[in-house]
């Protein structure tokens, strides 16, 4: 049996970590005060977009990576990940489509009322006064609802384990047992290690019926403006201000959903439910890089993706496991 190893932080981050260690044989564990639908990452829309994150140039690389996986699980219907074109749109003027955009095949949208598929564009449209601009891009979308209980799932089913309900004030709290631990705990490090870079990016989604777009719609711009079909509903965003409050304010929800619905021409549905999230904003950058605790133990922080979570996942992950597994071989003298 290969050594312990625990993870801290139960969203996507640390699932992806913990599938690959478990399926290296490692004993893998998962503590984290909140798992599954409960973490921020349940509220994220989820769609594949390197988005309030830095540096550049790591976070492409590992959205990159993610991306390979991603496309491999979109072909599995149990993943809950699924290939849809998104439409990225300005309404300032015209857009420049990134350098990493293009090598995926991303193309300029000339005519902002082209928003929609042909196959939906008579029932549904955009009006031309809406958006100035746009590129268009085939991405994975990830369904929380299924893909982290896939993850999770997984996980189990290599021998991983999760404890959930479970808060560390620092991260020597974590038993002995376990020779390295895995730092996954998004805003959550900003108290455990102490880390005043963190800084929470609040963001409330409303969630409505089923909507058949064709696509996912993305404005970045303000006001920050998303409409993301899923399997069973429909992700209307957003916010992204700086505040660690979670508590759901009504006023915002009700601009959502008229300002998807202004943009989608639709009547203002119903809301299914609202949810809040704080995506983990690290000023100086992700934090990806090898640690010593207090009692010698390794630890490796993987922390601070801001708006790019599951975009970044599969690529911060395998960064994690390489440098996890050499120092394990470290400590066993095998190198």
């Amino acid at each position: 049996m290969k050594h312990g190893v625990a993870i801290i932080g139960g969203g996507v981050s640390g699932l992806s970590c913990g599938v690959l260690l478990a399926e290296r044989g490692y004993r893998a564990a998962i503590f984290a005060k909140e798992t599954r639908q409960q973490t921020t990452s349940a509220v994220a829309a989820a769609v594949w977009y390197p988005y309030d994150a830095e540096p550049a140039d790591n976070v492409i690389a590992w959205a990159l990576d993610t991306y390979k996986v991603l496309v491999d699980l979109s072909g599995e219907p149990r993943t809950g990940v699924s290939m849809m074109v998104l439409r990225q749109f300005s309404r300032a003027g015209e857009i420049q489509i990134p350098d990493w955009a293009r090598s995926l095949g991303a193309s300029i949208i000339s005519n902002a009322s082209s928003v929609i598929s042909s196959e939906v564009e008579r029932s549904l449209n955009i009006s031309p006064s809406v958006f100035s601009g746009g590129f268009a891009l085939t991405v994975p979308l990830m369904d929380t609802t299924i893909y982290l209980e896939y993850l999770a799932s997984r996980f189990l089913a290599a021998g991983g384990s999760i404890t959930s309900n479970v808060f560390f004030e620092k991260l020597e709290d974590v038993d002995d047992e376990f020779a390295l631990v895995i730092n996954c705990a998004g805003m959550g490090a900003r108290e455990l290690v102490h880390d005043v870079d963190l800084e929470p990016h609040r963001g409330q989604v409303a969630i409505v019926p089923k909507i058949d777009l064709g696509c996912a719609i993305v404005c970045d711009e303000p006001p920050l403006m998303y409409a993301i079909p899923r399997t069973n509903d429909c992700v209307f965003g957003g916010t992204n201000e700086l505040s660690d409050d979670r508590e759901i304010d009504p006023a915002v929800t009700s601009r959502i959903v008229a300002e998807c619905s202004r943009v989608l021409k639709i009547s203002n549905p119903q809301v299914l439910a609202e949810r809040v999230g704080l995506r983990p904003f690290r000023k100086s950058g992700v934090r990806l890089e090898r640690d010593r605790l207090r009692d010698g133990r390794i630890v490796i922080h993987n922390y601070g993706h801001g708006g790019a979570g599951f975009t970044l996942s599969w690529g911060c992950a395998r960064e994690v496991v390489n440098l996890g597994h050499n120092d394990l071989r470290q400590r066993d003298g095998l190198e």
